[in-house]
């Protein structure tokens, strides 16, 4: 690992493709960040269970699923630049939905302009993140993408100021203690009013995304396009299938998705189990992205000097203390080591990306890169499963104990089974790198 030093991370010559293409992981990190207090707000205004409002991740994250694909065959038949563009429309096309979604007041309209938001995303991922891996020297591909990515809790840390400054501390039904014995014409005044109040960010949020889109439209970039002789579908497919890097990492992948987004989304039933109101509960969640920064930025530099399967490995072991201390541990304790596992989720999803794609030829990273942000299906499928876990007692968070624990302290061990794989995934490529 001593040569890594030697070889810068971005050249002079890459440098403003470098910043236009980072820039797009603060954007998408603010979409994350916005959606995932959502959860919670939903759940209050329409008086949804914990597993019924966790649609919101499925249809946030099932959208990567869906589009990945079709964005990577796209991308490797077109240019970068193009699909960012289209990335970008049907980013905002999926924001703008939340107005007429408020008119109608109906949850399923929401989920939808989420869903095709995330089919924006899809396409900005998909684009993204294999460019930022082929900007520079193979050797420092890794260390690469966690400094890209390292811009992408900045737009965290946005989205969440805004979903706590804008919507939360805004919502009428959070503040009234028992919203769901109020009368049906009163609930449907605040009902009315909060959704437009949850519908206002993404409105601006989407019309931002235009402008953008046209300053990238107009902009001369460097792009990379198949030259026609591109490999068939099959063979790239076989080939991935072939490599068990490769494979284990989309496996790992899909699980440490998961628990990030369940980590976030669940710190909010976390800290009401503790009596703290939801605006509260942004505070520690802010710190929570804090510490995913501070983490990613301390990650990129380690890796100057240990492997990237060291790294995950010595990360994923800390996630795992961090579990057994937000399962075991009662009251706030509990929730500073909620708060914790950020700082050790923080280098988790680029390192297993670039690990993954790791000497993989142009062609190959395309698709395999697509089958990565496909794996992103996990922070769809698993956050419905801790809430129904929560809900084992009814809609409540703290409603009963399962083995000597609340329901909610419980459904934490997900994530700790989600970051066993992935520690099992650091210790494989670790040897790897050894051999």
């Amino acid at each position: 690992m001593s040569n890594i030093d030697k070889k810068p991370i971005v050249s002079k010559k890459a440098l403003l493709p470098f910043i236009l293409i980072t820039s797009l992981f603060a954007l998408w990190g603010f979409a994350n960040a916005v959606t995932d207090p959502m959860v919670q707000a939903f759940k209050k205004v329409l008086e949804l269970s914990n597993s019924q409002a966790a649609w919101v991740q499925m249809a946030f994250y099932g959208g990567y699923f869906c589009m990945a694909l079709p964005a990577a065959l796209f991308v490797r038949k077109y240019s970068y630049k193009v699909g960012v563009l289209i990335g970008l429309a049907l980013y905002a096309t999926g924001a703008l939905l939340f107005y007429p979604a408020a008119i109608t007041e109906q949850f399923w309209f929401f989920c939808l302009g989420l869903y095709i938001l995330t089919f924006g995303l899809a396409f900005l991922e998909t684009t993204a993140n294999p460019y930022i891996l082929a900007m520079g020297d193979p050797k420092t591909a890794t260390q690469r993408l966690n400094l890209a990515q390292a811009f992408n809790p900045i737009g965290l840390l946005l989205g969440l100021l805004v979903a706590q400054q804008f919507v939360l501390k805004n919502l009428q039904s959070d503040d009234i203690e028992n919203y769901s014995a109020l009368s049906e014409s009163k609930k449907a005044l605040i009902r009315t009013s909060d959704l437009m109040v949850i519908r206002d960010p993404y409105v601006i949020l989407g019309l931002v995304i235009l402008a953008i889109l046209v300053l990238i439209a107009v902009s001369k970039m460097p792009q990379s396009k198949g030259d026609g002789s591109i490999p068939s579908l099959s063979h790239t497919f076989n080939s991935l299938k072939k490599n068990k890097k490769y494979v284990f990492g989309v496996v790992a992948q899909i699980f440490y998705v998961g628990a990030q987004i369940m980590c976030w989304t669940y710190i909010y039933q976390y800290a009401e189990a503790i009596g703290m109101d939801s605006e509260t509960a942004a505070n520690y969640q802010i710190v929570a992205f804090i510490l995913f920064l501070v983490g990613r930025v301390i990650g990129t530099y380690l890796l100057r000097f240990i492997s990237s399967g060291k790294l995950l490995l010595i990360y994923a072991f800390a996630a795992i203390l961090a579990s057994l201390g937000t399962m075991f541990l009662v009251g706030e304790i509990g929730l500073y080591c909620l708060v914790a596992m950020s700082l050790c989720m923080s280098v988790m999803f680029p390192t297993i990306y670039g690990i993954a794609l790791e000497n993989l030829e142009e062609e190959e990273s395309k698709i395999g890169a697509a089958g990565l942000v496909m794996a992103i299906v996990g922070g769809a499928l698993m956050p419905g499963l801790q809430g129904k876990i929560i809900d084992i007692g009814g809609f409540g968070v703290n409603d009963t104990q399962i083995l000597g624990l609340s329901e909610v302290n419980f459904s934490f061990i997900l994530p700790l089974i989600c970051f066993v794989i992935i520690a099992f995934y650091g210790q494989m490529t670790n040897k790897y790198y050894q051999n």
